[in-house]
Order: C-alpha cells, then structure tokens, then sequence
C-alpha cells in the first residue's frame, strides 16, 4: 500500500512539472529572451570587427 501512495506523489508531482514546462512564456520572458539574444548577436559582430582591424603581427602572437 505504501508503494502505491510514493508511485502516485511521484506521478502528482510530474504532472505539476509538466504544467510549469509548457506554460506559454509571459510578454516580459519573450522580451527578455529576444534582449539577450540581440546582445549576443551584436557581441559576436563587435569581436568578428575587432578580429578584422587586428594588424597581422598582433594575430600572431
């Protein structure tokens, strides 16, 4: 009896997981998604310019 009661608390709490996994994402968590990856997208181009403008003898060393 007392594997069928963990077995179900176990099977509760994976349905109140998968609640929370699919809830669609909020307006702020969109932007604040949509922020990071413009960042990172802006911060790769500055270090793809900077490796450009870098003179040959500072690339080797």
């Amino acid at each position: 009896m007392r594997r069928n009661s963990q077995s179900r608390a176990v099977t509760e709490a994976h349905n109140l997981f998968k609640q929370t996994a699919t809830k669609p994402a909020t307006d702020y968590e969109k932007a604040d998604q949509a922020f990071h990856a413009n960042r990172e997208r802006l911060k790769a181009e500055r270090l793809a310019r900077e490796a450009e403008r870098q003179s040959p003898s500072e690339k080797m060393s």
